[in-house]
């Protein structure tokens, strides 16, 4: 098995350039349809109500939320999950639907008060309105990513 392997080399010189692409006109010339995102690209944006998420009322209420801690959770309530729902209306009524982390919760007859007085600081709000509800119960899944990491839970 002394097989003897013999590799052919082939020296090369020179090589043939490909062939170049060319561009002829077309035979016929074709009407251009209309662009049918002409209209589309064209409108303008519908400005948001003060009142809706992504509106600026509806974002200083989120902020104002943002300032109020669990005085046993160093989280804001937003971010802790307690705010279930945020309404505001054009007119400048907000209501903000909200529960505790427990019925037992210290704060049980502060936190809402805070909540309607902070609320109804925001520039803009005429009226503020808190419920406070126990069902669905608060647990810590509503959490935002945010509190979770501030509190070692990610």
């Amino acid at each position: 098995m002394n097989e003897e392997r013999k590799i052919e080399v082939e020296e090369v010189t020179s090589v043939e350039a490909p062939a170049k692409a060319r561009v002829e006109a077309p035979a016929e010339t074709f009407e251009r349809k209309r662009d049918y995102l002409a209209g589309f690209l064209s409108q303008k944006p519908e400005s948001l109500s003060g009142g809706e998420p992504g509106g600026a009322l509806y974002e200083a209420v989120i902020e104002a939320l943002k300032e109020i801690y669990d005085p046993e959770i160093p989280v804001n309530i937003y971010d802790l999950g307690l705010i279930y729902n945020v309404e505001v209306t054009d007119e400048g009524h907000a209501a903000v639907t909200m529960t505790l982390t427990t019925p037992h919760c210290p704060v049980a007859e502060s936190m809402p008060a805070e909540v309607e007085l902070r609320v109804g600081s925001v520039p803009g709000v005429a009226v503020a309105d808190v419920n406070l509800v126990w069902d669905p119960p608060w647990d810590p899944q509503k959490m935002s990513d945010d509190a979770k990491l501030e509190l070692g839970m990610l």
